[in-house]
C-alpha cells in the first residue's frame, strides 16, 4: 500500500514540475522582445532536431497524463459515492462519523482531487501553450509580409526560415528540399521553353531561305 502511495507522489511530482515548465514556457512566448530575435528563437525551435524530438516526447507524455486524468476523474467520482454511502449509514453516529474510516476516504478524496487538478490544468495549459505558439508565428510571418512590403526587411534567408517555423525539424528540412527542387524544375522548364523557341525560329529562318531558293548561312 504504501508502494502505491509513493508511485502516486512521485507522478504528482512529475505532472506539477511539467506544470511549472510549462509556466515558465508561457513566460517566455509571451515576453515582449525585438523582431529580428523572436525570429531567429522561433527558426531555430523550429529547425533544431532536439527539439523536435522533445515534442515528440511531450506528446507522448501528455497522452499519458489524459490517462491520468479520467482515471483521477472516475477516482473522485468513487470516492464522492464511498463518502456519501458512509455518511448515509452513520446518521445519527457522530462518533462514526468522525472515526478513522471516514478520515481516510477524506484523505483519499483529496490526493484524488489533486490530481485531478494537477493533470486537468497541465493539459489545459499545454492547449494554450500550442495555440499561443501557433498565434505568434502568424503575427511573425504578417510582420514579415508587412516589412517586405515596406522594403524594410533584406533578411531573406530568415524569411524563409520563419515561413516554415512551426513543422518538426526533420519535416521543415525536406519541405526545404522539395521546395529547392521545385525550383530547380521550373528553371529547366524555363530553359527548355528558351530553347524550343530559339529552335522554332532558326526552323522559320531556314524555311524562309528555302522558299526563296537562296541558301544563306544560318547565324
Amino acid at each position: 500500500m504504501s508502494r502505491g502511495i509513493q508511485l502516486a507522489k512521485t507522478l504528482a511530482l512529475q505532472v506539477f514540475m511539467l506544470l511549472v515548465a510549462e509556466m515558465s514556457i508561457f513566460m517566455l512566448l509571451i515576453v515582449p522582445l525585438p523582431f529580428a530575435i523572436r525570429r531567429r528563437l522561433f527558426t531555430f525551435i523550429s529547425e533544431n532536431p532536439i527539439i523536435a524530438k522533445l515534442q515528440y516526447g511531450l506528446k507522448i507524455t501528455f497522452i499519458f497524463i489524459l490517462i491520468l486524468f479520467i482515471d483521477s476523474v472516475n477516482r473522485v467520482y468513487r470516492v464522492q459515492v464511498e463518502l456519501a454511502a458512509a455518511t448515509d449509514a452513520s446518521k445519527g453516529n457522530a462518533a462514526a462519523i468522525m472515526g478513522h474510516e471516514r478520515l481516510e476516504v477524506q484523505a483519499r478524496k483529496f490526493y484524488s482531487q489533486r490530481n485531478m487538478y494537477l493533470c486537468g490544468f497541465t493539459l489545459f495549459l499545454s492547449l494554450i501553450l500550442n495555440r499561443t505558439y501557433i498565434m505568434i508565428l502568424e503575427v511573425l510571418r504578417l510582420e514579415e509580409k508587412l516589412k517586405k512590403f515596406e522594403g524594410t526587411d533584406k533578411d531573406t534567408k530568415q524569411s524563409e526560415k520563419l515561413a516554415m517555423a512551426g513543422d518538426p525539424g526533420e519535416i521543415s528540412r525536406l519541405k526545404r528540399e522539395v521546395q529547392l527542387r521545385d525550383q530547380d524544375i521550373e528553371t529547366l522548364k524555363k530553359q527548355s521553353a528558351s530553347l524550343h523557341r530559339e529552335y522554332d525560329e532558326l526552323a522559320e529562318k531556314y524555311g524562309r531561305t528555302q522558299q526563296d531558293g537562296v541558301p544563306k548561312k544560318i547565324k
